[in-house]
């Protein structure tokens, strides 16, 4: 039954109450044999209807995801900045543990560089003294050699601390990094309840009129369905 009809048996055009009867209960044999046909369509066709046009395997990266937890994009920017801010962290940790054994290790090779020079001095002293003995001569050379080892590696080991510490300086921009994410979430967040608030009516959603399934003019041929059939038939009756 029509949106037409509808309105004629409203304005009481129609009279005939049996007969309006048998056009609806011919309809509803009609929307049954539809039914069965619709049921007899593959399953391809059917969900191939739930699709948007135009959708393919090769376009759906065109289409926006689901808004699910996992694509909802306040959430993922406040994941990405929590797990940043953990990650940098630890981070932080390690290099700080990295730098504090650089600096022993400093300490120790200062240590030894020290006992090296001490036993340069003597051994250069003995040499001198005693020409003719040629170990003082063997572990002249062999302390030079270990100084020598022991200076370069202790300015290996500087160069590294200044490298952990440059590590360190560049690390402070993720922090500068969390915190424009955060500005573009404040910014979403607020532009979210503006909207909101835009679009904000006096009447909940609950209390408002169905929206009409046709209207006067439209270029669809969609129908009043049975149960609005019934129901105005039962007032009619009352």
């Amino acid at each position: 039954m029509t949106q037409e009809e509808l309105d004629a048996l409203m304005s009481g055009d129609i009279e005939d109450l049996e007969s309006l009867s048998d056009d609806i209960s011919h309809d509803s044999k009609d929307d049954a044999d539809i039914e069965e046909e619709f049921e007899e369509e593959p399953k391809e066709l059917k969900n191939s209807s739930d699709k948007p046009a135009g959708y393919s395997k090769e376009t759906a990266h065109h289409w926006p995801l689901p808004a699910t937890n996992e694509n909802k994009m306040v959430h993922q920017l406040d994941d990405v900045t929590k797990e940043s801010e953990e990650k940098a962290s630890e981070i932080f940790d390690l290099i700080e543990n990295v730098s504090n054994e650089l600096m022993e290790k400093e300490e120790n090779l200062n240590s030894v560089i020290e006992v090296l020079e001490s036993n340069i001095k003597l051994f250069t002293t003995l040499s001198e003294k005693f020409p003719d003995v040629e170990a003082f001569s063997t572990q002249l050379e062999k302390n030079t050699a270990a100084l020598d080892e022991a200076t370069q590696s202790l300015e290996t080991l500087q160069s590294s601390g200044e490298s952990i510490m440059s590590v360190m300086d560049i690390m402070q921009y993720q922090d500068i990094h969390r915190q424009k994410i955060e500005r573009v979430i404040n910014v979403m967040r607020a532009l979210s309840n503006y909207m909101n608030s835009l679009f904000e009516g006096r009447i909940d959603d609950d209390k408002r009129v169905s929206s009409a399934q046709h209207i006067l003019g439209d270029t669809h041929n969609d129908t009043a369905s049975n149960e609005d059939i019934e129901a105005l038939l039962a007032q009619f009756g009352n």
